[in-house]
């Protein structure tokens, strides 16, 4: 039993990272093509932070080396629902699978990306080894210590996030106090503002709850999204030597763009589950479905508010402001254009979307000159 379970884990999470792979692939092409030199230097510096904590203080390492361990656990645990769907979860609780097994299991599916994972930051460190440079001299033996620290326990990490995934829901006791189930009738406030409000308010129930309940990731994926964009302009404006400033605005760039482009796609999915429902329901359908395509832009208008803030509500310091308004008013342009051509096909979509990105890309990169 063990070691067919552990081929049929190994089976499944390969079968889903190809799939996965397969609905990038169009993707990658483009990614590849514009940004296959801002990939290397990514590559170069992916395990940077963590060798830049041997040289810090012990509260500023901790922090490089915890941040650093959950980004190389992320990966993991933003695939676990393809790494171990929630079917195959539900059939394999009953059937007599010990615990070792399971374990050995979810370690083997985590080690499939966390091992490759490894070699990138392996060939990381051996860039900056071969450099050499000074700050790097005293400290080289922790580096590689702390290094091989972080990927373990990501590995760690990523294998409890797919142990969580499969333990059974926690039974609870019904509380006795508990009211007990009568016909819904809505309340007299909620009549009102469903009245008053009420495109806002079918959107709130439609479309805003919908992306963060059950298997929806749609809510999250958004979160990190903008997280990542306001960060990298934050990073971008503070320009710390180490990283040259490009490699942040093209950061900034690719996160807005994404976060627009993946917000439009998962409205118009709804909508198009919605839409043979909603035609008998007493509503405005198509404003409700124009409200909700427009608000698809806030996040991404909230991102050119903060550059904005940073950049254009200051005396500038280093940087132009003539670039930073060229850089404004081409992302906002690419934003509408997004959310205004939903009828391009699969590859001019993404066309658009990378053609954008690195349009900012280069424009940014004359930010700091």
């Amino acid at each position: 039993m063990k070691n067919s379970y552990l081929h049929f884990r190994l089976r499944m999470a390969r079968h889903a990272l190809l799939q996965f792979a397969r609905s990038l692939q169009s993707s990658l092409e483009y990614i590849l093509l514009g940004f296959g030199t801002v990939l290397v230097g990514l590559l170069a510096v992916i395990a940077l932070p963590g060798m830049f904590a041997a040289t810090q203080p012990w509260p500023v390492a901790l922090g490089l080396f915890c941040g650093q361990t959950l980004v190389a656990s992320l990966p993991v645990w933003l695939l676990r629902k393809r790494l171990h769907p929630a079917a195959v979860v539900t059939w394999s609780r009953p059937l007599p699978i010990p615990a070792r097994s399971k374990w050995l299991a979810d370690a083997a599916v985590a080690g499939m990306i966390i091992g490759p994972l490894s070699g990138a930051y392996a060939v990381s460190a051996a860039i900056w080894l071969y450099q050499w440079p000074d700050w790097l001299r005293p400290v080289a033996a922790q580096v590689v210590a702390l290094t091989a620290a972080s990927l373990l326990l990501a590995w760690l990490l990523a294998t409890l996030a797919l142990a969580h995934r499969a333990r059974p829901p926690a039974a609870r006791k019904p509380s006795p106090h508990r009211p007990v189930p009568v016909a819904y009738v809505a309340s007299a406030s909620a009549r009102r503002a469903a009245g008053r409000f009420a495109l806002p308010y079918f959107w709130k129930q439609l479309f805003w709850l919908p992306f963060w309940r059950a298997e929806n990731v749609v809510g999250v994926q958004q979160t990190l999204l903008l997280t990542g964009a306001l960060a990298s302009i934050a990073v971008w404006m503070w320009h710390p030597p180490v990283v040259p400033p490009a490699i942040w605005g093209a950061c900034a760039a690719l996160f807005t763009m994404l976060l627009t482009d993946r917000g439009d796609k998962a409205v118009a999915e709804q909508i198009a589950l919605l839409r043979p429902v909603a035609a008998q329901w007493p509503l405005h359908a198509g404003r409700l479905y124009r409200l909700a395509i427009g608000f698809t832009l806030l996040p991404g208008l909230c991102v050119l508010g903060w550059f904005a803030l940073l950049t254009l509500g200051r005396a500038a310091a280093g940087y132009s402001h003539t670039v930073a308004t060229v850089w404004l008013c081409a992302a906002a342009i690419a934003q509408l254009a997004v959310v205004a051509l939903r009828r391009l096909s699969v590859r001019g979509r993404v066309g658009l979307v990378i053609g954008a990105i690195v349009i900012l890309t280069a424009i940014g990169s004359e930010l700091w000159n």
